[in-house]
């Protein structure tokens, strides 16, 4: 991806955030989620780690790294999944000539980022209140379980009981099964995209009048958010949804079939559409049937329909029902494995796949699905080792090397 970051001359193009300093305390997801698509395009990003231990995620294993030789090394995959781009410095804020550090690095940037407890951060002179006094306009986004405020502000919160609480668990899985998670954090996930569409939209604010703030932001609220029509089928019809497997509420037929050999997803969206299917499945009939003419009347007759087109799923294999449903212009598609996903050709073709060089080894990690026409997307710094670059963003900051040389031994820092 990064080839093609080039200006008319051959030199690389800046990324369109590098102009920004990004000061990451986050750990696991969330946060570093947002962070990572901030340096994706372009910010300078110092991720704050614990000295010796890290981001929690960094022991998330197996599977970890390999070396040359194919033995594990300390970098697991679930780390290296959200901090390309970012630089390493191992601070104890614990000290407080760590917390100083940190105050010290924070008035060089424009953006701070933090997912500890409600108040947890305010014992080390790192809250709000005491960053702002040495940035002023400073950007600054907490994200917890539940919020700054409210009832729930003191929990504790993470994705699984927040899929749950939040609503997706109850919609999620077989009408007749436990109700289950989706296999990825996506709590977490929308809640780093939301963390850094909030930190995006603060700084256009601040650079119309100079004035920073604080983005106060909930994984629970996100969860709530995200239920999108689900939410609105409760809030304006009255009935709470259910769980439907791989049914959709408000369009039919859009779900996986079974086929002779497999299975295949149709996503009929519009009437026009199921005519098509019924003229590809040999059934157009159903299609002039008033109980099935009509996405509505297709709604409210879901069972008896989906049981007359099981059948004759049944009877022909994957790959046939996707060529005739193809060929007739009919959403449809198979249900791949993760690495039958990177295995497709147009994946390849969009650049989903990143080799980066890595201290530790080559690795592949998944690309930006960002695509910018005059600022492409850089991915061109792996993610780090801890404390990578303590010592070089010392130095930059002011430091001399006998400073630092003492907070090391201190334990203030790491290598």
């Amino acid at each position: 991806m990064s080839s093609g970051n080039t200006g008319s001359a051959g030199r690389p193009k800046p990324g369109p955030l590098a102009h920004l300093r990004v000061l990451d305390l986050s750990r696991v997801l969330a946060g570093p989620w947002a962070s990572q698509l901030l340096a994706d395009l372009g910010a300078t990003v110092f991720k704050i780690e614990k000295p010796v231990e890290g981001d929690d995620t960094r022991r998330w294993g197996p599977p970890f790294l390999k070396d040359a030789s194919g033995a594990d090394t300390s970098e697991s995959a679930y780390y290296l999944a959200a901090n390309r781009g970012k630089r390493s410095v191992a601070i104890d804020i614990a000290k407080p000539e760590g917390s100083a550090l940190v105050r010290r690095l924070a008035a060089t940037c424009d953006v701070f980022l933090e997912n500890f407890k409600v108040g947890g951060l305010a014992k080390y002179g790192l809250d709000y209140a005491a960053i702002r006094a040495v940035k002023p306009d400073i950007v600054y986004c907490s994200i917890t379980g539940f919020g700054q405020t409210g009832p729930y502000a003191a929990r504790p919160g993470y994705d699984f009981m927040i899929q749950g609480m939040g609503g997706l668990m109850s919609l999620t899985g077989e009408p007749d099964g436990e109700p289950m998670k989706v296999g990825v954090a996506l709590a977490d996930v929308f809640t780093g995209m939301y963390a850094s569409v909030g930190v995006l939209a603060a700084l256009a604010h601040r650079d119309r009048t100079g004035e920073g703030q604080y983005i106060d932001l909930a994984l629970l609220d996100v969860q709530t958010a995200v239920l999108a029509n689900q939410a609105t089928n409760w809030l304006v019809g009255g009935v709470v949804p259910k769980r439907l497997g791989n049914a959709h509420p408000n369009i039919v037929p859009y779900q996986v079939f079974e086929t002779r050999d497999g299975h295949v997803i149709v996503a009929v969206g519009n009437d026009a559409q199921f005519t098509r299917f019924c003229a590809a499945a040999g059934c157009e009939a159903l299609a002039r049937d008033a109980k099935f003419a009509t996405n509505v009347a297709r709604v409210r007759h879901r069972n008896e329909l989906v049981a007359l087109l099981k059948p004759l799923l049944a009877a022909r294999a994957s790959v046939d029902w996707i060529a005739a449903l193809e060929a007739a212009g009919v959403p449809c598609g198979p249900i791949n494995d993760v690495a039958q996903v990177f295995a497709q050709e147009q994946i390849r073709h969009r650049g989903m796949v990143v080799r980066m060089e890595h201290p530790a080894g080559s690795v592949d990690l998944v690309g930006n699905p960002l695509q910018l026409s005059e600022t492409p997307v850089a991915c061109d710094r792996a993610p780090p080792l801890l404390g990578a670059d303590t010592e070089r963003t010392l130095l930059n900051i002011g430091l001399d090397a006998d400073a630092i040389a003492a907070l090391r031994e201190s334990g203030a820092i790491g290598d």
